[in-house]
């Protein structure tokens, strides 16, 4: 882990306006990992897009910590049956081809 790779979550919450209890709420819940080093608390510059959109549903439509953990469960559920659906489309194009 580099420190390319991490931003500091003080720098986040002073960024995006948010109280440090917000974001350790996230990581309680598993939402988000936070890593220390030394006595500097950070997290994966990859996953910043999945917390900015925790910090949009928690503003623009109130939600709570736990109604996040709720929606990105089922926005991850529908995307597994997506995928189940697009193999299942793509078996049955194999199987109507060999009939032609």
């Amino acid at each position: 882990m580099t420190a390319q790779e991490l931003i500091q979550i003080e720098i986040l919450c002073s960024n995006y306006d948010l109280e440090i209890s917000f974001v350790r709420d996230l990581q309680v819940i598993g939402l988000i990992e936070i890593h220390q080093l030394e006595e500097t608390e950070f997290m994966h510059v990859e996953r910043l897009s999945e917390f900015e959109k925790m910090i949009r549903l928690h503003r623009e439509l109130n939600v709570n910590p736990e109604g996040i953990d709720v929606i990105f469960n089922l926005l991850n559920k529908v995307q597994n049956l997506e995928n189940d659906l697009n193999s299942a489309k793509n078996r049955l194009r194999l199987y109507e081809n060999e009939d032609l």
